[in-house]
């Protein structure tokens, strides 16, 4: 087994723990997803626009457009037209229903925790090189925001819904992304492994599952053990579609947060790329919800910090270089204002006023809508302010 150099150290530290996953997790590291890359060499063959065209008409099962295009077309889309067998929509329902009973503290969760600490990660390394968060770096989040909302809605997972087509175009960007890193002369594969890797992308499900799971419980939602069995059925099936191997996709909670453990292990400590990823995420918060006053944005961040270390705990927060601040009592403040907030909305509306704490739970009603649609396009270059847009 190839273990590329960053992770050496980790890695061997991981094996006395649980050699198993250990060596699960760095044989994923040098592993994109075969299926995905060979569909992108073939599809990079053809003119741009012709290559949109067969990719909308893939997504939308235009049967009239993929009987005359290529075949590798068709055998890329439609293995993915019907669910393995472990799949069962009805068991979704409960989760749906979870999401949107504790929508405002979803995406909050998201934003101060989960995505946090998946920029720990070497991850990050992909993001800081293209730049996604450098340039048009909102427009990245609002669509990561619309991806989550589409894939909790009824229905939204089943062939013809737009979060089971949003899954699936993320696995093709990253397929494109993967090889426009590959080719760049900034990628280090020695050290590094694949870029945006199937270890880093069965860790990220892994984290938009069972860790925020214990952010939004953390941050005052309530749900049953079948809301949380159904939340975790509805990302582990996103994963899939977005190409995540079985070899490395979970199937209950404990194995979603052993990986998260033990993949955790395996990565090197975060370094710059990692900080810079990661605090770039929280100032890009306030942009979210169109705060312009540099004063006024500047104290949204703070508060997005505050939380964001009472969610991911000193150590990695003092890691990942964010503001010292105090941990006693953020997590109850903030439940206790969510139960005010929620008593002043219904019965109290004249004080139901906009601050930092509506402002950060209404994060997940900002989200891309574009008029025409969605866009099938893909990046064309491998950093993001030299790439079409998409």
């Amino acid at each position: 087994m190839r273990i590329p150099t960053d992770y050496a150290a980790g890695y061997a530290e991981a094996r006395l723990v649980d050699a198993e996953l250990a060596r699960n997790y760095i044989a994923h590291t040098v592993v994109g997803d075969p299926v995905a890359d060979a569909f992108i060499a073939e599809i990079d063959k053809l003119p741009v626009e012709e290559a949109n065209r067969l990719i909308t008409a893939g997504m939308r099962r235009n049967e009239e457009i993929l009987s005359r295009g290529p075949s590798f077309v068709r055998e890329f889309f439609d293995p993915m037209n019907t669910p393995p067998d472990w799949v069962d929509q009805s068991d979704f329902r409960p989760g749906v229903r979870m999401f949107h009973r504790n929508s405002p503290v979803v995406l909050a969760s998201m934003l101060a925790g989960t995505l946090v600490e998946g920029f720990s990660t070497n991850i990050s390394k992909a993001f800081f090189i293209t730049g996604r968060l450098r340039d048009q770096g909102v427009r990245r989040l609002k669509q990561n925001n619309r991806h989550m909302v589409e894939i909790f809605m009824p229905g939204g997972l089943e062939r013809a819904g737009d979060g089971w087509k949003l899954s699936v175009r993320i696995r093709i960007v990253h397929a494109r992304i993967r090889r426009l890193l590959a080719e760049s002369d900034e990628w280090d594969e020695e050290a590094w492994g694949t870029p945006i890797s199937a270890a880093h992308t069965g860790f990220a499900i892994v984290a938009f599952s069972a860790r925020l799971l214990k952010h939004i419980k953390n941050l005052g939602a309530v749900y049953t053990d079948e809301e949380r069995a159904g939340f975790m059925a509805v990302w582990r099936y996103t994963g899939y579609l977005m190409g995540i191997p079985e070899s490395i996709l979970y199937t209950k909670e404990e194995d979603a947060l052993r990986i998260f453990e033990i993949g955790g292990m395996c990565e090197p400590d975060p370094d710059f790329e990692s900080i810079a990823m990661a605090n770039s995420l929280i100032h890009a918060g306030p942009l979210l919800v169109d705060m312009t006053e540099p004063e006024i944005r500047q104290n949204f961040a703070k508060y997005v910090f505050r939380v964001s270390r009472a969610l991911i705990g000193r150590e990695l927060s003092d890691q990942l270089h964010f503001p010292a601040t105090p941990l006693v009592g953020v997590l109850p403040w903030f439940r206790m204002q969510r139960r005010y907030q929620r008593f002043a909305a219904r019965y109290l509306k004249t004080l139901s006023k906009q601050n930092n704490f509506t402002a950060f739970t209404s994060l997940l009603q900002v989200s891309v809508f574009d008029e025409a649609g969605i866009s099938y396009r893909l990046p064309d270059h491998v950093y993001a302010e030299e790439s079409s847009r998409w």
